[in-house]
């Protein structure tokens, strides 16, 4: 459960990023709000999770997730660049996500 917990944490992470770039500064009501809240759950998702799974762990993966999302989120909503380098770099973000859960 505790890792069904973690995942999500990551899925609001990301989802507050992603609102963040659309509330343009805060200026925006609808996804300011939606930042706020989907902030506030993440972090509480992440406080459940954390109960059970050692820290480091815990926030290596939530933002290992949040990372790789947000990045890949970038490129489909905001047409942010692609190149192999990139995708290297968020390659190993990902194995070390894996890495981190298979070493638990």
């Amino acid at each position: 459960m505790e890792w069904l917990l973690l995942f999500a944490a990551g899925i609001f992470e990301i989802v507050w990023a992603v609102s963040q770039k659309y509330s343009d500064g805060f200026t925006r009501p609808l996804p300011t709000a939606i930042t706020l809240v989907a902030a506030t759950i993440s972090f509480v998702l992440l406080g459940l999770a954390m109960k059970h799974i050692h820290l480091g762990t815990a926030y290596a993966i939530w933002t290992g997730i949040g990372i790789v999302g947000t990045a890949a989120l970038g490129v489909l909503l905001f047409a942010e660049p692609v190149n192999l380098m990139r995708l290297f770099f968020l390659g190993l973000i990902l194995i070390g996500i894996v890495g981190l859960k298979l070493s638990y």
